[in-house]
């Protein structure tokens, strides 16, 4: 039974991966999961200078989810690679780093500063609030997309992987400019834009106001919009919203995905990028598939 995949030249052992901004950069739940096991870890974002993130608070649970508003805080470019890739580096697991800033320039400092490291691929961040054109999400425009896509494959040395926001009218357009302007693979969905008020208080329960929504409630737009875009684009697709289960991940596979990654369950179980590769070996056993390859996009 063979469970690897391979994502633009990339080859990992297993196609399931940790979602970026549930895991760290691994640390922690190295206490109760198997680094050596995961695919790969998706370290949290990480931006040229120190970010502070947001007021709290910034976490309020939910109906078959959770809100988070933390506005990406991160110790900076400096602390990560002196501190996270070295710890990384000590497992036989793919490195994935996520870039997030406030300008194209931001973005391109920290891609720049990573071309020299030992990381695998990077993951763009392009639900970050634009600066310049008036905090409107760089994934939220398709020429806006391309735009910083285009000028980030000028400068990466490794591949990369642009993370596709959900709050967007279509997300085939998405989709398609990102691999126009040379993206290698995508990532979908983050967390769709949501809310949340204490009627006791009569206040919101995030200092943002807004959040965004990630767990199971999450999973069927997830997996509408990954087939959507599996059938709009020719580059790979990590899926990735709600991902509880080796059923789940697989249900992605099939709806295209050549990956998938666990976001917010590792919060109520820090176990579950294990027990989802364990349930896709089942489900492989169970139905006789020899190679998890022959799963992505098998859905008639």
């Amino acid at each position: 039974m063979n469970t690897q995949v391979k994502i633009a030249g990339i080859t990992f052992k297993n196609p399931v991966m940790t979602a970026s901004g549930t895991f760290g950069s691994g640390m922690e739940y190295s206490e109760f999961v198997d680094l050596n096991r995961l695919g790969a870890v998706v370290t949290k974002g990480v931006a040229n200078v120190p970010w502070s993130g947001n007021p709290t608070p910034r976490v309020a649970e939910t109906y078959g989810g959770m809100l988070n508003a933390i506005g990406l805080q991160n110790p900076g470019i400096d602390v990560f690679t002196r501190r996270d890739i070295p710890f990384l580096q000590k497992y036989d697991t793919k490195i994935i780093v996520n870039v997030c800033g406030k300008t194209v320039e931001d973005y391109l400092e920290v891609v720049e500063r990573l071309g020299d490291e030992p990381v695998d691929m990077l993951e763009i961040n392009v639900s970050c609030p634009n600066v310049k054109e008036g905090a409107i999400a760089f994934g939220q425009k398709a020429d806006c997309l391309y735009d910083i896509t285009s000028q980030i494959k000028k400068k990466a040395r490794q591949p990369v992987i642009m993370k596709l926001s959900p709050n967007v009218t279509d997300i085939t357009e998405m989709a398609k400019a990102a691999e126009a302007a040379g993206a290698d693979a995508l990532s979908m969905i983050n967390t769709i834009t949501g809310m949340k008020i204490d009627i006791y208080r009569r206040k919101f329960a995030l200092a943002n106001k807004t959040g965004g929504l990630s767990g199971p409630a999450i999973k069927p737009v997830a997996v509408r919009m990954v087939y959507q875009a599996a059938h709009a684009v020719h580059i790979p697709i990590i899926g990735m919203g709600g991902i509880a289960t080796g059923e789940d991940a697989v249900e992605f596979l099939l709806a295209g995905a050549s990956a998938v990654a666990v976001g917010a369950m590792n919060f109520v179980n820090p176990y579950t990028t294990v027990e989802v590769i364990d349930g896709i070996e089942a489900y492989m056993k169970q139905c006789g598939v020899e190679n998890v390859t022959d799963l992505i996009g098998a859905v008639e």
